[in-house]
């Protein structure tokens, strides 16, 4: 087919190189505009702007589609269907209609089980027992389309955003691909009504730990914020990132909440506790709690903030 590919962060690129080593015709990949990053704040192309420059596509990067001549361009490039993976732009009803067979997403939640911009972290935060990806038929409702084609997996008691991200955005390049491969012989099921839930964006202010709460959300709250934000405490006045933990067996006993109870970072909470396995403190590296400790001394009885 000839395709359009909508896309912006690491989360899309997977499904863009599938559908290119699946043959298909990619006539224009769009992607947002090269954003100010790193200490320089240079302003860098996006993850999708650098893979379709590798694979040798056009890049198109307009900051809207509000000018009609953006519009126009997009409907003149004749694509069979547009594939939208975490564009972020809102995309206009003449830009859904303008493909002959419309636009798919790739959507990384089970629909209509969170629907918007965080289903990963909201899925983790929540405790959900499986995710998985819907690939949805796009219409002007926020994730509201018919879902083509699902697949689902189940979260691990150490996964983290960051490495649910991963698997999720590779089952998203092979759903994709079958989709298109299946187009007519799949036929779309519209979302339920009931078990609606929607992934607000993550706000900063979620990060900052709260040791009073019980373990199990102390524990998915550091877990589902890994690795961007990253869920933080203060330890000895420094501010830490903490971007891995367990449930701990470890009772607090008379422990005040944020205690660290053993020499591998135990930590009480308002109801049990937490282990923490993975720590980065400010300009350094992400390090495993063994290797932190080596460079930073807690001992038992400290409180974290």
């Amino acid at each position: 087919m000839r395709l359009i590919f909508m896309g912006t962060p690491d989360f899309s690129v997977p499904p863009l190189r599938a559908l290119v080593h699946a043959g298909h015709e990619i006539a224009a990949v769009y992607t947002q505009p090269p954003r100010p990053a790193g200490r320089g704040q240079k302003a860098r192309p996006s993850p999708v702007a650098r893979a379709a420059e590798e694979l040798g596509l056009p890049v198109r990067a307009p900051a809207s589609f509000r000018d009609p001549a953006e519009r126009e361009a997009f409907a003149a490039l004749g694509a069979d269907l547009a594939v939208v993976v975490a564009y972020g732009l809102i995309l206009p009803p003449e830009i859904l209609a303008a493909p002959v067979l419309g636009c798919l997403n790739i959507h990384a939640s089970l629909l209509p089980r969170w629907r918007g911009a965080a289903p990963i972290q909201r899925a983790i935060l929540a405790g959900d027992p499986r995710t998985g990806v819907s690939i949805m038929g796009m219409e002007a409702g926020l994730d509201t389309g018919p879902v083509w084609l699902e697949g689902a997996i189940r979260i691990g008691p150490e996964d983290t955003a960051g490495n649910l991200h991963d698997r999720l955005s590779q089952m998203g390049a092979e759903l994709i691909v079958e989709v298109i491969d299946r187009l007519d012989a799949l036929h779309p099921l519209p979302q339920p009504a009931e078990g609606v839930t929607y992934a607000a964006k993550i706000d900063k202010g979620e990060a900052k730990i709260d040791w009073t709460r019980p373990a199990c959300e102390v524990d998915r709250r550091i877990r589902g914020l890994s690795p961007f934000p990253g869920a933080w405490c203060e330890i000895a006045g420094e501010r830490v990132k903490l971007l891995g933990s367990v449930l701990a067996d470890e009772s607090p006993g008379g422990a005040g909440p944020g205690t660290v109870l053993d020499d591998a970072l135990t930590i009480a909470c308002g109801e049990g506790s937490v282990r923490l396995s993975r720590l980065q403190r400010a300009g350094k590296s992400p390090m495993g709690a063994i290797d932190f400790l080596r460079g930073f001394s807690i001992r038992p009885g400290a409180h974290l903030g």
